[in-house]
């Protein structure tokens, strides 16, 4: 198994617990993995970018058209970022009407079972169901009950699942 991620977003939207939540799965799943992340601007909205790579890989970086998936937390980053998908590579994207990859508004459907700030989850929910990573809802559910705080986690799987559900 190899792939490589790219998850992109704006600062507070959840991109660097998307990238926990990515690559403990994949470790979890017996995988060699690999993270970066780019900050800089993050705590004012600015700009974050991620990485994860999946597999035997030896260094971090994903280069300009290498990445098999992207998740995009805001339609705006796809234009930014999307040059790091291959031609053939899937964009996975929050949105309603996001151009150049599959859609979902993954904002409105944790905002309905009272999760805004859980966006990221959902959209993780929904690429999960359409096979656009390494593996399938249930390693990513098992990953979200490990990780997050007992405080949050009921509301963490009911947006996941809302993006799960949303892929049907």
């Amino acid at each position: 198994m190899r792939q490589r991620i790219v998850i992109s977003g704006r600062g507070g939207q959840g991109v660097l617990t998307l990238t926990r939540v990515v690559a403990e799965a994949a470790a979890a799943a017996g995988h060699e993995v690999i993270t970066t992340e780019t900050h800089g601007m993050a705590q004012r909205g600015g700009t974050v970018l991620s990485t994860v790579k999946v597999g035997p890989f030896h260094g971090p970086l994903v280069g300009s058209g290498d990445a098999e998936v992207g998740l995009f937390l805001h339609a705006d980053n796809l234009p930014v970022h999307g040059h790091y998908l291959r031609p053939n590579g899937v964009a996975v994207v929050n949105g309603s009407g996001a151009v150049g990859g599959d859609a979902v508004d993954a904002d409105r459907l944790a905002a309905q079972v009272g999760q805004p700030k859980a966006a990221n989850l959902a959209l993780l929910g929904y690429a999960a169901a359409k096979g656009a990573l390494f593996a399938g809802p249930d390693l990513f559910e098992a990953t979200i009950r490990q990780i997050a705080p007992a405080k949050h986690l009921g509301g963490n799987l009911a947006a996941f699942r809302a993006g799960v559900e949303a892929s049907r």
